[in-house]
């Protein structure tokens, strides 16, 4: 069988002029009972791309993008949406421009999969206004664009992980934000809704920013990347400039073989096993090992 094409690639441009950035972090730090969490942190968006956050457990990603969607308040340094200081918009001007999606999916034990979208339509109503035939269309256009709208009545707490994921993207889609923010949103899928969320999320056009554990899933789908270790930035680039061998074996501590993807022609991350057969009382192997030794262990 044939794989199916990926969407087309754009050239990343990390480092695009002001007017085109979606989001911009300078000198972020957030440190806890003097512990430091994220040190330093400088990166852009440029608007309309998809950045994907990868690093190891530990690493920051996760709070990271909780100054971002300001669940944290970081130490110091500045984030701006738009040229905008995101402290400075309320929470609903923030809600109307920001949608969120976390790894965990939450519990919603009253609600159809059709309320759970419509949720979305919050941020841009008042106290007393309710929905109106626009909105449904509305709904009813974000419901079908995630292949949900066979379980529109159907209890959200029903659906498969992989739908409510999906439930969760259609109402992000009604929220009509700016900026999509999603933490690990395949952490716990199958392979194929692994693909096909980060798919349909690349198909919205607007600027995304995603924690992505799956290297490979992260090469395939993003324009950019940016690595955390520690707490800082090791690299932020394409997919290639990122993800070479030196670096994948520093930050991951993995020995492994960067090749093009037959596909898409994007870094393609083959790992080698046989860690604990060799040094096991030093931890794990550092990959300045001979290949050949984890060949056949």
């Amino acid at each position: 069988m044939k794989p199916f094409p990926l969407p087309p690639i754009k050239p990343s441009t990390p480092h695009a002029v002001e007017h085109n950035t979606a989001l911009n972090v300078s000198h972020l730090s957030w440190v806890i009972d003097g512990k430091t969490i994220l040190s330093d942190i400088n990166f852009a968006l440029p608007s309309g791309q998809m950045l994907g956050l990868i690093g190891p457990n530990g690493a920051g990603k996760s709070s990271l993008l909780r100054c971002i969607y300001r669940f944290v308040r970081p130490t110091q340094g500045t984030i701006t949406l738009f040229n905008q200081n995101i402290d400075l918009l309320s929470p609903k001007a923030f809600a109307c421009r920001v949608a969120v999606v976390q790894q965990d999916t939450p519990h919603y034990f009253d609600m159809t999969t059709e309320q759970l979208v419509s949720m979305g339509l919050t941020p841009h109503k008042g106290m007393f206004d309710t929905n109106s035939s626009g909105d449904s269309v509305k709904i009813a256009k974000a419901l079908e664009k995630v292949g949900l709208v066979h379980k529109v009545h159907q209890q959200y707490e029903r659906l498969s992980g992989g739908e409510k994921q999906r439930a969760l993207i259609a109402r992000a889609i009604v929220q009509q934000p700016q900026l999509l923010i999603l933490d690990e949103p395949t952490n716990h899928l199958d392979v194929r809704y692994q693909i096909q969320i980060l798919e349909l999320v690349r198909s919205l056009g607007i600027s995304v920013i995603a924690s992505i554990h799956d290297l490979n899933l992260a090469s395939a789908l993003c324009d950019s990347l940016l690595l955390l270790d520690k707490g800082e930035v090791c690299a932020m680039g394409t997919p290639t400039e990122v993800l070479t061998e030196a670096r994948i074996g520093d930050v991951f501590g993995v020995c492994a073989q960067v090749s093009s993807h037959p596909q898409h022609k994007k870094p393609l991350i083959s790992y080698f096993y046989g860690y604990q057969h060799q040094d096991v009382d030093q931890g794990i192997l550092m990959p300045n090992h001979d290949l050949s030794t984890f060949k056949g262990s």
